[in-house]
């Protein structure tokens, strides 16, 4: 508990306490960072044009997010404090996906026009799994999930304005070379992985990323990837697929040996002009929200109870000193409710909103407290309805963000009521704007079945189950897709024992380290 506290605290003020914090607004993506403004300048349109040049690359129509549904990034100021936060020692940056929040933390935001250090290409993996999970309507084997994201994330971003995609996977060339093989068969047949099981001691990511790379540019085999995720999206196995869209496997992996032994790999070289961005807005944050930052990055993260009772303490410090701070108190509102301070979170996103009413984290921290209060309140309506209000102050503000949609839903299931058509309508589309939210989709999947849409249900809960990254998520979706295999279209089905719809949560246990 002592070394915990310590870790916590040296976390809290490892960062300078008056740092030039700015905040860069972009289509796609928030970022925070006490570096230049110079440099979140440069950064955010890297990003920005690595997502032009993936929307670029596969032709795929991408829906512009709503502005709370942007992958924010915060930049926590070296890699150990990375380390720190994820409680790892082996990450270079680490990104969680969840409705409303997607949120991504590397050291700095430092832009290179050459090799990208290892916290970029993290970052850029895992953004291509989330715009490739976002663009998609079906789940793809896991290596050709991890093999797209290792052919994106080896970008290079020279000052010309142009972008290079597809270029050598340099990080993978060890394993690739000393690491043991891992046969097409084994390729195409592996799935997802279990909680608590780490990579495989093998070349799986290296051989996907070559694999990928050689079907894009190998003249030969023109339109063969195509062919194969086709073969998927209409039910065929992986190994089925791959037999039909490529044929001898022992040819292809001859092929692929061949091909990885030439002196020079062909990538795409992609011009400024081919990659149009919007703005970028850069803005310096007020006095009280660069103190705030370290915990607002600890409970965006996430705490566990211990913690939460570290950072709710740095909270309520920094707060008092910036009384008439919207921002800060809503922040604060947010560290109370992690320590399960509900009153006081509720008086903190209340004060918030006194001083600027369209504060929006304030609206979310105080339904989640009028929620949290409403398990117990003896007239469950009035106050679930309630409960509802800043929501549908917030869905009036932002008529796109997920959370008025999900907590809509959950105000009539938590109360044992079934939702109306209105209210799962709204868990649907809550959904559709967060696929990246596997947990989200999980519920979905459920409440499909329990109306008898039983094919519909499947196809919502496979990409849970196929997650390149596993989890328990995956291995729940499995087993609901294992029992839907023979139930009968019209027939309606829920899991027995019945899955708590109140895990439908602001955060999701699944995060991706790298």
């Amino acid at each position: 508990m002592c070394r915990i506290l310590v870790a916590i605290a040296a976390f809290l003020f490892a960062m300078p306490a008056h740092a030039a914090w700015h905040r860069a607004e972009s289509a796609h993506f928030v970022i925070y960072a006490d570096d230049s403004e110079k440099d979140l300048q440069r950064y955010a349109e890297m990003l920005e044009r690595y997502h032009a040049a993936m929307a670029y690359i596969t032709q795929r129509e991408v829906e512009v997010p709503s502005p709370s549904n942007r992958v924010t990034v915060y930049a926590v100021g070296s890699s150990r404090n990375v380390r720190k936060l994820a409680q790892s020692r082996n990450v270079g940056g680490f990104y969680i996906p969840r409705a409303g929040g997607s949120a991504a933390f590397v050291p700095d935001v430092r832009p290179s026009y050459g090799e990208l250090d290892w916290s970029t290409t993290v970052l850029l993996h895992e953004y291509a799994h989330h715009f490739l999970i976002g663009s998609s309507r079906f789940a793809m084997p896991r290596w050709m999930d991890e093999g797209g994201a290792e052919f994106f994330a080896s970008a290079r971003f020279p000052r010309s304005g142009e972008v290079q995609i597809g270029r050598p996977a340099s990080h993978r060339a060890a394993e690739l070379a000393f690491a043991p093989g891992v046969s097409m068969e084994q390729l195409f047949e592996r799935g997802n992985m279990k909680r608590g099981e780490g990579n495989a001691r093998d070349d799986f990511y290296g051989r996907s990323w070559a694999l990928y790379h050689f079907l894009t540019f190998d003249g030969s085999r023109k339109g063969q990837l195509f062919d194969y995720a086709q073969r998927i999206a209409k039910g065929s196995s992986s190994i089925e697929a791959a037999a039909a869209a490529f044929g001898d496997l022992s040819a292809l992996e001859d092929d692929l040996d061949g091909y990885l032994k030439q002196r020079k790999l062909n990538g795409f070289v992609l011009q400024p002009d081919l990659l149009p961005i919007g703005p970028i807005t850069i803005t310096r944050l007020s006095e009280g929200m660069e103190d705030m930052m370290p915990v607002i990055i600890q409970s965006k993260r996430g705490v566990n109870p211990e913690e939460a009772g570290e950072v709710v303490e740095e909270a309520r410090e920094v707060a008092a000193r910036y009384p008439e701070d919207a921002d800060v108190l809503a922040a604060l509102a947010e560290a109370e409710l992690d320590a399960g301070e509900t009153d006081r979170a509720l008086a903190a996103a209340d004060r918030a909103l006194a001083i600027q009413a369209g504060t929006k984290n304030a609206l979310i921290q105080r339904a989640y407290a009028l929620f949290a209060k409403a398990e117990t309140a003896e007239d469950a309506d009035s106050a679930y309805a309630n409960a509802m209000k800043p929501l549908s102050a917030l869905n009036r503000l932002e008529q796109d963000h997920p959370i008025p949609l999900i907590y809509y839903y959950r105000s009539f299931a938590e109360r044992g009521i079934s939702p109306n058509d209105t209210a799962r309508h709204a868990l649907e589309r809550a959904a559709q704007l967060s696929p990246f939210d596997r947990e989200l989709a999980l519920h979905v999947g459920l409440m499909q079945a329990d109306e008898g849409k039983i094919a519909l249900a499947r196809h919502t809960l496979m990409p849970v189950a196929t997650n390149p990254h596993g989890g328990g998520l995956a291995v729940t979706a499995q087993s609901h897709l294992d029992a839907l295999a023979d139930v009968d279209e019209g027939t309606r089905w829920h899991p027995r024992p019945a899955l708590r719809t109140k895990a439908i949560s602001r955060e999701t246990s699944e995060e991706t380290e790298s």
